[in-house]
């Protein structure tokens, strides 16, 4: 009985979250400060959820750090996502066998 109560329970915070924008805001948004700060969330929750995964999923922060950096230095110079992605793996991984 109490797996129907969680499933309730996380329904309705789901809903919850996403209708509640929806009745706040129904007209248009014309604090400029405001605007920004929304656009900017979701760009601000992809950060929070992979730079930690960035720095911990190696096991060691070292080999996160070269891969990290690699990735950082090829998406600085427009690198394909892919070549930045798999180059960043691969560099993580040469840096745990090395060291």
């Amino acid at each position: 009985m109490s797996i129907f109560i969680y499933i309730f329970v996380m329904a309705s915070v789901t809903y919850l979250i996403r209708m509640i924008p929806f009745t706040m805001f129904r007209t248009t948004i014309h604090s400029r400060f405001l605007r920004s700060v929304l656009f900017y969330i979701p760009y601000t929750v992809i950060a929070a959820m992979t730079i930690p995964a960035i720095f911990f999923s190696t096991g060691d922060v070292y080999t996160s750090l070269i891969g990290a950096f690699v990735a950082f230095m090829l998406a600085y110079f427009d690198c394909p996502l892919i070549v930045v992605a798999l180059m960043a793996a691969f560099s993580a991984f040469l840096a745990g066998v090395f060291f």
